[in-house]
């Protein structure tokens, strides 16, 4: 299947470390060029490397950008397309939680999960959205969450903001439907990343992985119908084909992958 990214210009959102990586290998695989937006850009750097060693003539950029600030975004936008020359396709991929019990959250958390993971959706759609109805084309693939479906279990303020990109989303698939804009969401079962994978001091896993223990982990994959968790090719595979002329008559859509955790 013919995919059409070949020197299409592409932005990943936190594309340092685990799904953001992966994704990252994906579209460098189809020979997009990639700007990696990344609050660790040291982080990005690392990937960057190993685009390079793959050798498919992707050319990556990394810029430093934190996504709840609307004036970084636009910077980082604007400094992609001044690199590249238009900007194809975003994904939003950066997410962060803790999981905790609604009730055992300090606000603080209430609030980052807010500002990163709804917020951070919202200033980074506004700021492609300009030069892409400009253009009359463009596709953005946001990375929502099965909590945002049907509401997950230590994950309340968490699974309403993965909600918000849904509907996000769709409203402005609405919108936009019109100069070409094609809009759609990506739902990851859990994907864990691997000891020995480098992530920024900036993950959420460095917290996470207290709570994610070897016990709470084989209870998750109780959960998926494959008795596993997905890796982050997997989730990767789905989000590069949502972006490419593949999925050209595709907008508003969400799609789990999720191991059949839900069904709707």
């Amino acid at each position: 299947m013919e995919l059409g990214l070949k020197e299409k210009n592409v932005i990943v959102t936190g594309g340092g470390s685990n799904i953001g990586r992966s994704i990252v290998h994906a579209f460098a695989a189809e020979g997009s060029n990639i700007t990696i937006a990344e609050l660790s850009p040291s982080q990005g750097e690392v990937v960057a490397g190993e685009v390079s060693q793959m050798n498919t003539g992707s050319r990556v950029k990394v810029i430093a950008c934190d996504v709840t600030d609307p004036e970084q975004v636009d910077e980082m936008v604007a400094k992609s397309v001044a690199e590249f020359g238009s900007v194809d396709v975003l994904v939003n991929n950066v997410g962060w939680t803790i999981d905790r019990l609604f009730m055992e959250k300090p606000r603080e958390e209430w609030e980052k999960e807010v500002k990163v993971n709804l917020w951070g959706a919202i200033n980074c759609i506004h700021g492609v959205l300009p030069s892409m109805i400009e253009r009359q084309s463009g596709a953005i693939v946001s990375i929502s969450s099965d909590a945002g479906r049907m509401g997950e279990y230590r994950e309340a303020v968490y699974s309403a903001c993965k909600a918000g990109v849904i509907a996000l989303s769709k409203a402005i698939a609405r919108e936009t439907g019109r100069y070409g804009l094609r809009l759609n969401m990506v739902c990851p079962g859990l994907v864990v990343p691997g000891e020995d994978e480098s992530i920024s001091g900036e993950s959420m896993w460095n917290q996470m992985r207290d709570i994610f223990t070897e016990d709470v982990l084989e209870r998750v994959k109780r959960g998926y119908l494959f008795r596993r968790l997905a890796n982050g090719s997997e989730i990767a595979n789905a989000v590069v084909f949502l972006s490419s002329d593949a999925a050209s008559f595709i907008t508003g859509q969400t799609l789990s992958v999720s191991g059949g955790y839900t069904m709707m």
